[in-house]
């Protein structure tokens, strides 16, 4: 018998408009682009929103709208969060 299974963490260029995720970890072998994330404040336990992921990606931390390079997206790894909750 299988039971049923759902998608906890994933990169974040994995989420649809709209969903939010908390920053569990970043995973890169260019340090540039580890250094990027940690200077514009996606570091663990962060919320980002993904606000767009066409013609390019679009995030949201707090206030604060950033458009992010498709290999600083794949660095950032997410737990979906709830849609439906604050």
């Amino acid at each position: 018998m299988f039971s049923p299974f759902s998608v906890n963490g994933c990169s974040l260029e994995l989420l649809r408009t709209g969903e939010r995720g908390i920053v569990t970890f970043c995973k890169s072998q260019d340090e540039t682009i580890l250094k990027k994330l940690i200077s514009i404040g996606v570091t663990p336990g962060t919320i980002i929103t993904l606000e767009q992921n066409f013609p390019s990606f679009l995030i949201k931390i707090e206030n604060t709208s950033l458009a992010l390079d498709i290999e600083s997206i794949r660095a950032i790894y997410v737990r979906i969060i709830d849609n439906l909750t604050n």
